[in-house]
């Protein structure tokens, strides 16, 4: 009878210390997530020294607090998965070097993780995946569509060429004078809003399956900018929803577009956009009638958290994944080439 494994995973690569424990790569056991929100909101965005010194001051709390609720030791751990990156790299040293030392303390397995990589796996904890499969992933710094041939494999058929979508609501939501973190903010206000302004649609090259979103950014800021000049008034809500539909329309019609080239089964969203009201409503009723399968992760898999770690580090740890004592933070970690490694 095979036994169970239990794969523990700890995730500081941006602002939440996070520590999870998955059993048998897709049986989530707990999920414990502690998020420094408030303490970045008054700078208006992330604070990478800030941020290092709160994951140093909650790491262990954190871990703590995951076994408690488990019910579990790290003696009961199969092995420990890490986010190595990418992220800030004070930050991922936080976590990196916690794990170091509960494996080499407990003499177990070490695996480090692509931070990416566990986004997309986040599904998994949902629902088994189908190959062929496309992953969009949308977050703070990163726009990729990525085909996925089987487990562990990441191919990237289409990236942004300058912003990532979540980095374009950031920046639109600080001109728009909006809270920190300003993507939530702008899907609240695009919901109350109308499209009213037609803001430009970054298509690129026919076939092209490439993102820009810097060319929407600025024409959002000079828009705003010019109403103030001029002493016109723009409605917040008519901004958001005219820029947040010109996004969503880019990144659900090259999804399908991918999908439908590549004859996938299952297409997933991955990130912290992906707990986008907008964009989750576009991806719906375009995928309606597809043969593709829609798949979204639930609101509190989208954001930063350790669950995603410890589903893709499950993987890599049966693939033969194995991280030295050497690992470090390492904040530029390619996904394609992370998933071609094993040891």
């Amino acid at each position: 009878m095979k036994q169970d494994q239990y794969i523990l995973a700890i995730e500081t690569s941006c602002d939440e210390t996070a520590v999870a424990i998955v059993k048998n790569e897709t049986e989530l056991i707990t999920n414990v997530v502690a998020s420094q929100i408030e303490s970045h909101k008054r700078f208006g965005g992330v604070v990478p020294e800030i941020a290092s010194r709160h994951h140093i001051e909650q790491i262990t709390i954190t871990l703590e607090e995951a076994l408690e609720d488990a019910g579990m030791t790290l003696d009961d751990m199969d092995a420990i998965t890490v986010t190595e990156g990418p992220g800030l790299v004070g930050a991922l040293l936080v976590g990196v070097n916690a794990a170091k030392s509960i494996a080499f303390a407990k003499q177990k397995p070490l695996v480090g993780v692509h931070h990416i990589a566990g986004h997309i796996y986040a599904n998994r904890l949902e629902k088994e995946f189908e190959f062929p499969l496309l992953s969009l992933v949308v977050s703070g710094g990163h726009t990729e569509l990525v085909l996925m041939r089987e487990h562990g494999s990441f191919e990237i058929i289409g990236e942004t060429r300058d912003d990532a979508a979540g980095e374009a609501y950031d920046k639109v939501a600080r001109t728009l004078k909006l809270p920190y973190p300003g993507g939530p903010e702008i899907d609240r206000l695009a919901q109350e809003g109308e499209e009213t302004i037609d803001f430009p649609r970054a298509w690129l090259e026919e076939a092209s399956y490439d993102f820009s979103f810097s060319g929407l950014k600025s024409a959002v800021i000079n828009r705003l900018h010019k109403a103030k000049q001029r002493g016109e008034y723009l409605k917040p809500e008519d901004v958001a929803a005219s820029f947040q539909a010109s996004v969503v329309d880019v990144l659900s019609t090259k999804a399908f577009l991918a999908a439908e080239a590549y004859g996938v089964k299952q297409i997933i969203v991955a990130g912290g956009v992906a707990a986008n009201k907008g964009l989750r409503a576009a991806l719906k009723e375009k995928f309606q009638d597809s043969k593709a399968e829609l798949l979204i992760p639930p609101l509190e898999l989208c954001t930063d958290n350790a669950a995603m770690i410890a589903a893709a580090g499950a993987v890599a740890y049966n693939q033969g994944h194995r991280a030295e004592w050497g690992l470090n933070a390492n904040p530029g970690l390619d996904l394609e080439l992370f998933g071609s490694r094993k040891k």
